[in-house]
């Protein structure tokens, strides 16, 4: 087969799985609003992903050569609005019946993979190291979005939920404030990774 699908959702799933911008977003709102009030906005971040996965695969990418200073741009501007959420995540408190505060819900969390670097590194990644040259341009797309559907549709809820099970332990106690500081530092620091190392800096 001109797309290597086994190894790729081997790769997806090393990205996927573990902490990024999207799955601290997930684990702070499963965190802060609780499980079921953060599933819209876990269904966002699943089908969002999809927004850039299909234009790649057609040919986005051919504009890189050429007009190199739009990805250049892209990049950063990505990178400031994931650190703009971090900082949001910093000063938030874990409180899921808050009155008057609604969850993220399904359009907040569509764009959260679009203007998430790592997502586009791992992205790219996937259609230069894991697809033949000469595969067709929809067989190629149609492989690489289905199987990350199928992990993002495993791991998503996984960090939604365990932000769910943090709050019901720490919320309320002095450990609170600590751990929304480390989820907006973990995140600064995944995106200092995904543009130093993955592959868009």
């Amino acid at each position: 087969m001109s797309v290597s699908i086994l190894p790729f959702a081997g790769f997806a799933l090393s990205q996927v799985g573990t902490p990024g911008p999207a799955n601290m977003a997930m684990l702070a709102t499963g965190a802060r609003f609780g499980f079921r009030q953060a599933l819209p906005f876990m269904f966002g971040v699943l089908i969002g992903k999809q927004l850039i996965i299909w234009p790649i695969g057609f040919g986005l990418m051919t504009y890189a050569a050429d007009y190199p200073f739009i990805f250049t741009a892209l990049k950063y501007i990505s990178a400031a609005y994931i650190i703009w959420l971090a900082w949001r995540v910093a000063n938030m408190r874990i409180s899921p019946n808050s009155q008057g505060v609604k969850a993220p819900g399904f359009a907040a969390g569509l764009w959260v993979h679009p203007l998430n670097p790592k997502a586009w590194a791992m992205i790219v990644t996937g259609f230069t190291a894991y697809v033949a040259p000469d595969t067709p341009a929809f067989e190629a797309t149609f492989h690489i979005a289905l199987t990350l559907f199928g992990v993002q549709s495993v791991c998503h809820p996984i960090w939604t939920f365990f932000g769910d099970r943090i709050a019901k332990t720490i919320m309320g106690t002095p450990f609170e404030r600590y751990f929304m500081w480390m989820l907006a530092f973990l995140t600064v620091a995944f995106v200092a990774y995904a543009l130093v190392k993955g592959g868009l800096a």
